[in-house]
């Protein structure tokens, strides 16, 4: 079962600036080409970091009132967080303006694995690094969700063919495979309990399933056993290092 990479989705032609561009350039970047944030990378095309339309916005909050005065506060004072908001108040390019480290993901890294970093960091965008660590293009949320636009019988047709025959190799049309709109409905009686949640774990990781409708059946619980054999090898583990 082979999952999207995220080289097939991402962008290649990636808006970027260096850790010398100016505030004004990289405020024009952003505004031209209507992104929201683009990667800072070295002289090697390694990412250092990532500036985002909030970074440049810490210039608009540090100022006091209407006559553009800003607020100092003793860095000694302030937080590490505090600090940092605080030299991007005063940046002037944009290495003094970016976030670092940068969060990234490699092209090779599956949809499913890149949408968890963009969760987990609370992103929108993550640059793309090839084998080498070096940028190669960038991905957004819009792209990672171009997954879930998959036509479903091609998901039909992947569930049959990965999971009931490859995987578990069940004859054709001994499980019922219906999707709609992405919610895969699998219907049928199989041989043992462990057989059905192989059968609905696996096709719930297929890129473009939105949700598994479990309807199996089965004739033996085996789940028990596993659970029994289980305990015996942990025990004669145990007794193997006495």
């Amino acid at each position: 079962m082979k999952h999207n990479k995220v080289g097939s989705v991402m962008t290649t032609d990636v808006v970027h600036a260096v850790h010398d561009t100016p505030f004004k350039e990289v405020a024009r970047l952003l505004a031209d080409h209507r992104i929201s944030g683009l990667p800072v990378v070295d002289g090697d095309d390694k990412v250092i970091g990532v500036v985002s339309e909030t970074d440049l916005m810490v210039h608009q909050t540090a100022t006091s009132g209407p006559y553009g005065v800003r607020r100092r506060a003793p860095l000694v004072q302030l937080t590490r967080s505090a600090r940092k908001q605080a030299a991007k108040a005063q940046a002037h390019t944009a290495g003094e303006l970016m976030s670092d480290p940068p969060v990234t993901v490699h092209a090779d890294n599956t949809i499913v694995e890149a949408a968890r970093t963009m969760a987990a960091h609370h992103v929108e965008r993550l640059p793309v690094l090839d084998e080498e660590n070096r940028l190669v293009g960038i991905v957004t949320r819009s792209d990672l969700l171009q997954v879930f636009l998959r036509p479903d019988d091609e998901i039909r047709d992947e569930v049959i063919k990965e999971v009931l025959v490859r995987a578990l190799w069940l004859p054709l049309r001994s499980v019922d495979v219906a999707v709609a709109e992405g919610l895969v409905t699998l219907t049928g009686h199989m041989e043992r309990r462990t057989e059905t949640e192989i059968a609905v774990s696996m096709t719930r990781r297929i890129d473009g399933v939105v949700d598994v409708i479990d309807k199996l059946t089965y004739r033996l619980d085996d789940s028990r056993i596993r659970e029994e054999q289980a305990l015996h090898g942990a025990a004669d583990d145990w007794l193997r290092g006495l």
